[in-house]
């Protein structure tokens, strides 16, 4: 397997000057181009309030990322006000199948219409299923927006994946090697069952839980390894074991 690298991005929150830090997306932008990443997954809420003017803003930001392969699903922030529309437009379907040489990445739309809380279909499930079972060879990468385990340090959970239990024990029981989310501001990272899920923290807004800097993840891939890292916008890069051993 030829190592590869991809970055992680999650609530970019393009909207109100006082919530979206432009200054902070260009600098994470001007780091993502110079690294040279495989892949660039966008794991939702591109928007604040899910309007054109605030997708065609995200837009001109993210058609600066040089990498040619960009992965994008869908925040509950992009599904309001009928942003979902506006969203496909944009920046296509936000969920499918990605297959690479030596991996394959399912992303998921877990985001419902002018709703908080996350959701996976049956269809949806079945799509993981079918991928991941024919990809026993591959690193399989599962991205949705919601995250399947609690967050600390975020608050009173109640935006979870619904049956987010039972979502656990499908993925457990297939090869799967990651799960990348976003959705909590707030960067994180659990293992279970041998499996990585790795919360991205917000890169561009201003309202930060637990973890007050903006941040996007890189994480290194090789035959033997999955190495997910925390990059601070304008700072150092990071284990994860510091942030989750940190009191």
């Amino acid at each position: 397997m030829v190592p590869m690298i991809i970055v992680q991005i999650s609530d970019i929150h393009c909207g109100p000057t006082e919530i979206f830090l432009k200054t902070k997306l260009t600098e994470a932008i001007s780091e993502i181009n110079a690294l040279k990443p495989d892949v660039v997954i966008l794991a939702g809420d591109l928007t604040e309030n899910g309007i054109k003017s605030e997708f065609e803003e995200a837009k001109r930001f993210i058609d600066q990322i040089t990498c040619p392969t960009k992965i994008f699903t869908m925040g509950n922030h992009d599904a309001r006000h009928t942003g979902f529309i506006i969203f496909e437009e944009l920046f296509g379907k936000p969920g499918g199948i990605f297959d690479g040489d030596s991996y394959t990445i399912v992303y998921v739309n877990t985001a419902r219409p002018d709703r908080d809380e996350g959701r996976i279909s049956r269809d949806q499930m079945e799509l993981i299923e079918k991928a991941f079972t024919g990809s026993r060879e591959k690193i399989n990468i599962l991205v949705m927006h919601h995250h399947l385990i609690p967050i600390p340090d975020t608050g009173l959970e109640k935006a979870i994946v619904e049956d987010a239990g039972d979502v656990l024990k499908a993925v457990s029981n297939l090869h799967t090697d990651l799960v990348l989310s976003g959705h909590r501001h707030r960067p994180w990272m659990w293992n279970l069952n041998g499996i990585d899920f790795v919360c991205a923290g917000a890169v561009s807004t201003s309202r930060l839980r637990g973890f007050f800097e903006n941040s996007y993840n890189i994480i290194e891939i090789t035959k033997d390894k999955i190495v997910p890292r925390l990059k601070i916008v304008g700072g150092p890069l990071l284990d994860f074991s510091q942030i989750v051993s940190a009191r």
